[in-house]
């Protein structure tokens, strides 16, 4: 038998870690969320907070070109913007996520407010790639620190019994903001300069400083911030997806990346299981519904960020539509997500969890093969129905998912339970994207049609894992009665 540690189903003894209080606070109770109106307040100041990072994604993409051209950058180089940002939040979700449970929900969020705010100050005035570079990654950690806290707070803000309505609120704000992004960023970019992208961050995030007060007070974490676990975290979850990047043109570079990542992983897994409150969440791990939610979440976003990344190349090369075509064919993926969440989060409330997540990965998995199968001079209106359908699955998967990895966790390990979340969701956009690079390199001009593929084989593993979730006698948590 193996000496390994495991991560055995034991989450009917799983026992809640020991909350720091003071002797004056021993008595406190923390509510089951926020009453009114600091429930309101609380939201707008989340919400301000939540359209602002997506904002920032979408519309820095659009920029890529006139920033190219401003700085005089080649668009190979100018791309590393958006990898530096990326890679930047990816190794720095846990590490925030476990500062959070130890300094408290609002002081961190309004140190991530502020470096967010001064790093999109820095990138407005950069004068080269450098420079740029060095702002978005200041960028990425503001980002980071605010991200690990989003299902945190979304756990504390609602009362259980309204804590899918608040899950579906978020997606659907996610997805309205990821429609109107490119638009609005194209539409500065008619009226302005590039470091207009950037500057509108600035009076956003000075309005979030007034809503600080209302987030929710958060039970603290015992211990120390364990530094050695944050430097095991970078090139764990770092190598992974660099490794998965340049497996197309430098395989045993790629190998070697992916076998360091194993090996600091290993040693980080290891010092992880002998915790009570580690900052790689693994205790969360034995709690069954949580397990299922992160193995479904993880495959189904790399499905969808797969298909973000292969899609225009797919439509504009092999279907040779227009940028305005692209649009449109896009937004409907957005409009469905959208649509779908609050839809979503009234059946979350009343079905199995495992049911829904695997009717939503289903349509993901149907809207991407429908676009496949369909000929070249197909009517536009078929593709339009695939993203859509697309779209509706992926909506409809979020909110019961994202319910059960949150309301299963304990209330003070909420930060644990957000940072899990979240660095699922980048994780498993990470593989994707990666992986279809990987194809790209290899597969030629089948390519596009490979990376379909890896978003149809992704979505239908999500499937399967929801069908696993089901069978199984473990409860997914229910919500208070009404």
């Amino acid at each position: 038998m193996s000496d390994e540690p495991s991560l055995k189903d034991n989450s009917k003894q799983y026992q809640p870690v020991r909350t720091r209080t003071s002797p004056r606070r021993k008595k406190q109770q923390y509510p089951d969320g926020l009453p009114r109106p600091r429930r309101y307040w609380a939201v707008l100041t989340f919400m301000a907070v939540l359209i602002i990072v997506v904002l920032d994604s979408t519309m820095v993409n659009v920029a890529l070109p006139n920033i190219a051209k401003s700085l005089n950058i080649s668009p190979s180089h100018v791309v590393r913007v958006v990898i530096a940002y990326n890679i930047t939040i990816v190794i720095t979700l846990l590490p925030f996520s476990a500062v959070a449970e130890r300094i408290g929900f609002r002081k961190l969020f309004g140190i991530g407010v502020g470096i967010f705010g001064a790093a999109s100050l820095a990138a407005a005035f950069s004068t080269s790639l450098s420079t740029l570079m060095m702002a978005r990654i200041a960028q990425g950690i503001g980002a980071s620190m605010l991200m690990c806290m989003f299902g945190g707070l979304v756990r504390n803000i609602y009362p259980l019994r309204r804590l899918a309505m608040g899950i579906s609120l978020n997606a659907s704000v996610v997805g309205s903001t990821a429609v109107l992004g490119p638009t609005i960023g194209a539409w500065i970019l008619a009226l302005a300069s590039w470091p207009w992208i950037f500057l509108v961050n600035i009076p956003i995030c000075l309005l979030t400083y007034f809503g600080v007060r209302f987030l929710p007070d958060v039970p603290r974490a015992g211990g120390r911030f364990d530094w050695k676990d944050a430097a095991l975290s970078v090139p764990t979850f770092g190598l992974v997806i660099l490794g998965l990047d340049i497996m197309g043109h430098m395989p045993f570079v790629a190998l070697a990346c992916i076998g360091a990542a194993y090996y600091f992983g290993r040693k980080l897994l290891d010092r992880s299981l002998r915790q009570r409150a580690p900052m790689v969440p693994v205790d969360l791990l034995r709690v069954v519904a949580i397990r299922y939610a992160v193995g479904a979440s993880m495959l189904l976003f790399g499905a969808q960020m797969a298909a973000f990344v292969v899609l225009p190349f797919y439509f504009e090369r092999v279907l040779n539509y227009s940028y305005t075509e692209l649009g449109i064919v896009l937004g409907a993926w957005s409009v469905g997500t959208a649509a779908m969440a609050p839809v979503a989060g009234f059946f979350s409330t009343r079905y199995s969890v495992a049911i829904l997540c695997a009717i939503g990965g289903s349509g993901v998995a149907i809207g991407m093969l429908m676009a496949l199968v369909l000929p070249d001079n197909a009517f536009f209106g078929w593709f339009l129905l695939a993203m859509f359908i697309g779209g509706v699955g992926f909506g409809f998967f979020q909110t019961p998912n994202n319910r059960a990895m949150l309301a299963s966790a304990p209330r003070n390990r909420s930060a644990a339970a957000g940072g899990l979340q979240a660095i699922t969701r980048v994780f498993g956009q990470g593989v994707g994207t990666a992986l279809v690079a990987m194809v790209f390199a290899l597969g030629g001009k089948y390519g596009p049609h490979l990376g379909m593929g890896v978003a149809i084989i992704s979505a239908l593993a999500a499937v399967g894992v929801n069908i696993a979730r089901h069978r199984n006698p473990a409860k997914d948590p229910e919500p208070e009665k009404q």
